[in-house]
């Protein structure tokens, strides 16, 4: 048996102006498991960190992620003791994230229960602690698996791609110690063309009273240099209610947040007995129904990127303490920079929340995902729950640009949710409904285009080849909305579209296929392929379907699956895989370097032709697609080359310009040589950045 005492310190000395005092309580706690419910555990054998997972408890816990007879709960157990001098009136325990179900006792007494999973638990302590300079326990008890909430409330039980439900305390733990008036939330409202903020602050108040007003200012967040300060308009606070304080501050000359230039300031706002700081962005995020496109303040952008499904990757053997490791997390994103990507999906669950910042710092935008998928039992009176603690949570993050209400769901419910709180959000985000109908014209729909799938299902390529019974005929994106609740009258959803998912050539991080790729692989390839191999036909393969989604501009975001999950190459395997070798040094696959990344440049060629043969001596038309995101017109030479070999057969260059987010096709014409043999056709463009070339093998008969 383990004893430990584990106590935290709080020195929460008040200074002048009285500013809220933050403790963290992450570190090492205790942990042990159980099953009543109401009685705290007199022993507590292990040790785990938090923020983290129950399968990082030392020692280790037998069966942590599944059902055990012997076990219904986990109890976590710390010390703190709060300084003798301490007065606070505002003692508030905040829980981040945990699983499942969140039971809170201070000093043996019951402090509260909060049933979400997603969201954070917030506790008002005052009541249950010591007096100041003795020591007080904290014990948090959260259900041990997915089945110990109730079926209303969502979770990821149903999805079937996990092997494991891991609970626990997955985020971080802190003390808010204030004195009233105290600033509940903080609502910042960028308007770029205005050049101005709008402030919604919640204030809480112990007593009636007029003539109050409260005092802010603004800094830009890297150098510390004050751009505004104030106070707000005098106003009444009572004690009864939640107090509404709004007002505008001025930004002449502001910048503006972008994943180009992810510029940040400080918003600090006083009520003279309590503070509360907030960075935020100067942007403006919509989707225009017109144009079908993203704009990124006021102008047109592309939206490419990756998804993260950090509640896979939770149960990688290669995870340990990574979710959690500030340095790790930023280096993830910045790696997701070396893909050209500026956008990703937080996909199936939310991570913990210095992801938010770090997407703030490094430049991402995010569609942040809600954990709903196929849970019919969760209704919208519950979704709208979490849905408003989950925006009273992140509204302020400018690189959350869209709400995800679920994934790949046919649901009235989640509608209804977004419904009945898309208004609270006063920048009027987005959202995502899934396989649901759009809830707004300027809402997206979710695509998710797998066209190997049909391989996975059996299927067997004609004998013109895959590529060409993909790619021949212009395809809209599908598996969406409009394939899922067709319109009655046959119309279509003409809101733009996301694609969101694609790929279905997963390899794991050793090479192997997944479960959902085996076949395609065999079927497409054969069996006998060497790791190398199916990295480069995966690499070769996604590159085309990156090219082809991007060139034909039938969406206005091209999101690739996945960035970041689990790799599991034994059994039980896996289905998907991400983009590593080595998942702890952040090594992406030299191959999706080579014919991926470059995809995503600011300009984009394709090659439109498809044929996995033709005849020698035979004259070719070959029209080549290339795009242009660049904020600018773009000017310079666009190639075609024949390769035998490796040896060069045949070479053409064109000069060509392409107005900023314009398209333009090129004509080239080739006499195919008579000798047979495999042929390679490649069309190049150079850019500063990246060489971006569009690939076509072919034999000559």
């Amino acid at each position: 048996m383990i004893i430990l005492i584990l106590t935290v310190l709080c020195a929460c000395q008040k200074n002048s102006d009285r500013e809220r005092t933050v403790i963290n309580l992450n570190g090492t706690w205790q942990i042990t498991d159980g099953l009543a419910a109401g009685k705290i555990p007199k022993q507590f054998d292990r040790t785990i960190p938090v923020p983290g997972i129950v399968s990082m408890a030392e020692p280790a816990f037998d069966s942590t992620g599944t059902r055990f007879s012997e076990r219904n709960y986990y109890w976590y157990r710390k010390t703190f003791t709060l300084a003798e001098n301490d007065d606070n009136e505002v003692v508030l325990l905040k829980i981040n994230k945990a699983k499942y179900g969140t039971r809170v006792f201070v000093n043996g007494r019951d402090a509260g229960y909060n049933p979400w999973c997603l969201t954070p638990s917030w506790f008002n302590i005052k009541d249950h602690l010591n007096p100041p300079g003795q020591e007080n326990e904290l014990v948090i008890r959260t259900g041990a698996t997915e089945f110990d909430i109730p079926d209303s409330i969502p979770n990821d039980r149903t999805d079937l791609e996990k092997r494991f439900h891991f609970a626990g305390i997955y985020d971080d733990v802190k003390l808010i110690l204030s004195n009233y008036p105290f600033i509940e939330n903080v609502q910042i409202v960028p308007d770029i063309e205005k050049e101005e903020v709008r402030v919604v602050a919640e204030i809480r108040s112990d007593r009636n009273g007029e003539g109050f007003a409260l005092d802010y200012s603004i800094k830009e967040s890297a150098s510390g240099k004050t751009v505004a300060s104030g106070s707000s308009i005098s106003t009444y606070l009572a004690m009864d209610r939640k107090n509404i304080i709004d007002f505008t501050i001025g930004m002449k000359g502001c910048q503006l947040w972008s994943p180009e230039n992810p510029f940040l300031y400080t918003l600090k706002l006083s009520t003279g007995s309590d503070t509360k700081s907030h960075r935020f962005g100067m942007r403006s995020f919509t989707f225009d129904p017109e144009k079908k496109m993203a704009l990124l303040n006021d102008k047109p952008y592309s939206m490419l990127g990756t998804n993260v499904t950090i509640f896979r990757f939770f149960e990688d053997e290669n995870r340990g303490q990574l979710p959690w490791d500030r340095d790790w997390v930023k280096n993830l994103h910045l790696s997701f920079k070396k893909m050209n990507w500026n956008s990703i999906r937080y996909s199936i669950g939310f991570p913990p929340e210095i992801w938010y910042d770090i997407a703030d710092e490094t430049g991402f935008l995010i569609q942040d995902e809600y954990l709903y998928w196929y849970q019919y039992g969760v209704f919208s009176a519950s979704l709208e729950v979490e849905f408003e603690k989950w925006m009273r949570e992140r509204w302020n993050h400018p690189g959350v640009v869209i709400w995800d209400a679920q994934n790949e769901t046919v649901s009235e419910e989640s509608g209804k949710a977004i419904r009945k709180v898309r208004s609270l959000d006063l920048s009027n985000r987005p959202w995502d409904n899934g396989f649901s109908p759009p809830q707004a014209e300027t809402d997206p729909i979710e695509s998710h285009p797998y066209l190997f799938y049909n391989y996975f299902r059996g299927e067997k390529p004609s004998a013109r080849g895959y590529m060409a019974d993909f790619f021949d005929t212009l395809r809209l994106p599908h598996n969406d909305p409009n394939e899922h609740v067709p319109k009655k009258d046959g119309s279509r959803y003409e809101n733009a579209v996301i694609i969101n998912e694609y790929d279905w050539l997963w390899i794991n991080r050793d090479g192997t296929p997944t479960t959902l790729t085996e076949k395609v692989y065999s079927t497409l390839w054969g069996n006998d392929l060497t790791p190398d191999e199916r990295r480069r036909i995966r690499a070769e393969n996604v590159g085309i379907l990156t090219e082809y989604w991007r060139c034909h501009r039938r969406c206005a975001a091209i999101m690739h699956f996945c960035g970041l999950t689990y790799s599991r190459s034994v059994e039980p395997r896996g289905q998907t895989s991400d983009i590593f070798l080595d998942v702890e040094q952040l090594t992406i696959d030299p191959f999706l370097l080579r014919y991926v990344k470059p995809k995503f440049a600011p300009l984009c060629n394709m090659i439109d032709w498809w044929e996995r043969s033709t005849d020698g001596g035979s004259e070719l038309r070959l029209p080549v697609h290339i795009i242009n995101d660049y904020p600018h017109d773009w000017s310079g030479g666009l190639s075609l080359q024949l390769l035998r070999s490796g040896d060069v057969v045949i070479n053409q260059e064109q000069q060509i310009s392409v107005e900023s987010f314009g398209k333009k096709v090129v004509d080239f014409t080739i006499k195919i040589p008579e000798e047979p043999g495999e042929y390679q056709l490649i069309s190049t463009v150079v850019l500063p950045t990246d060489t971006v070339r569009s690939y076509r093998s072919f034999s000559v008969q």
